[in-house]
């Protein structure tokens, strides 16, 4: 079997821009054989949410490499550059492309490395190689489109799988049923309802007031309730002194504290990132619900400080949510055609995915370079990307420090690997069975 220098799982932004940082070693003098490993059949980031008129939340310039490499053929101004783009979008005057442009610009510059990314394939599990009593080598199996298990070796690793869905404990029984939805996947199953006449959004984020407007403004002109816990929709807070906790610098301040100093520094800033949309599409939301009242057709409902108790699936009718009022303190039912879900994401996939290697991590913790601490008979590294929050800060799911974090992950990774040794490379491996 040939063997990689690592394999990486998902090639999203963390290890596309893992992948520049690798590419770019080799200027100076360094070559790590590279193989990632992607479950959807081509390259797409949020595919699902690219609904019009959307902005990104963060600068342009903390794109894939310029806060690393400012001087990188693979930053967005270079990539505007290379589409004859430049001009026009400085008279934009905008920090903030759209999530249109920015999704081309992360597709561009995946492209570069389609060589090195297997796509369509999904990774069951990775397993340990063992010499004697020491795992030498990891072993990623992974299942292509066509029911086709493929193995691959590697002497390092990385995760970077993204979110899964949060789906609320009452929603969970109701998985498989059409008509319950989650927003990772709102513009194909929206389609599948278009002629919705009453959807609730659960959700008091970003997601959840982009899909509300969308709904606002389908001409279907759905009944649409926005039910949060919350009293009111809280603005992202961008001012600057605020945004430094979303410096590369700040990680180091981060990964220095207590847990309980680090909880602390989670909650406070906490609406930094969750619950907060931008201030602008709050603001259109209280207009929509403004020129209901002007026009007297209460189309919409704002249902805040309300919970949903339970939930039952009406063979007919649609699905019943038991609502509690929160403020005053009583419980009624509502009926929806359809319900969004923007109730965020967890982080803790790779835990089951890295389940055959639990007898050597030490509860998935984390070293400052991102990498999982291990037993001292286990030789590979295992980094991990977007799933050290709690460890490194609010910034380590976004894209603030995505381009630095690389250049961290990359410097210890170079460490593990051994330059001068003649290696096996190539792309994989082998099919082992069809299933």
């Amino acid at each position: 079997m040939q063997i990689h220098d690592l394999i990486g799982i998902g090639f999203g932004p963390s290890n596309i821009s893992l992948a520049i940082t690798l590419e770019e070693k080799k200027q100076e003098g360094y070559d790590i054989n590279s193989f990632f490993i992607e479950k959807q059949p081509s390259f797409a980031w949020h595919a699902n949410m690219m609904l019009d008129n959307t902005h990104m939340q963060i600068s342009f310039l903390k794109d894939l490499a310029t806060m690393r490499n400012p001087s990188s053929h693979f930053t967005f101004i270079n990539y505007l550059h290379q589409k004859q783009r430049l001009q026009d979008f400085i008279n934009l005057k905008t920090f903030f492309p759209s999530r249109h442009e920015f999704n081309d610009y992360l597709a561009w510059a995946a492209s570069h490395f389609n060589d090195r990314c297997a796509y369509g394939e999904e990774v069951l599990e990775v397993l340990p190689e063992k010499r004697n009593d020491e795992v030498t080598l990891l072993r990623v199996r992974s299942r292509d489109a066509n029911g086709m298990i493929r193995e691959r070796l590697g002497r390092n690793l990385i995760v970077s799988v993204g979110g899964v869905p949060s789906i609320p404990e009452c929603f969970r029984p109701l998985k498989g049923d059409v008509r319950v939805f989650h927003s990772n996947s709102y513009l194909r199953e929206i389609e599948r309802h278009k002629d919705a006449k009453r959807i609730a959004v659960v959700g008091a984020g970003q997601s959840a007031a982009e899909i509300f407007m969308d709904l606002h403004n389908r001409p279907s002109a759905p009944h649409v309730d926005l039910i949060m816990r919350a009293r009111a929709i809280k603005p992202s807070d961008d001012s600057p002194f605020v945004n430094e906790i979303f410096n590369a610098d700040f990680t180091d301040f981060v990964f220095s504290r207590s847990e309980r100093d680090r909880a602390a520094l989670l909650e406070e800033f906490w609406h930094t990132n969750y619950a907060a949309p931008d201030l602008v599409l709050i603001e259109q939301i209280f207009n929509a619900f403004y020129q209901q009242k002007v026009t007297g057709d209460a189309r919409h409902r704002f249902l805040r400080r309300h919970e949903v108790v339970s939930v039952q699936a009406l063979p007919e009718e649609g699905i019943q949510l038991l609502l509690r009022d929160l403020n005053a303190g009583h419980e009624h039912c509502a009926t929806y055609d359809a319900i969004v879900l923007a109730t965020g994401y967890r982080r803790d996939y790779h835990k089951s995915l890295l389940n055959p290697l639990l007898p050597y991590m030490n509860n998935f913790s984390v070293d400052r370079n991102y990498r999982l601490k291990s037993t001292p008979n286990f030789r590979p590294a295992v980094f991990l990307q977007g799933a050290c929050e709690s460890s490194h800060g609010l910034s380590d799911t976004l894209l603030s420090v995505t381009a630095v974090r690389t250049n961290e992950i990359g410097h210890a990774l170079l460490s593990e690997v051994n330059q001068p040794e003649i290696k096996q490379t190539g792309t994989p491996i082998r099919a082992v069975a069809s299933r």
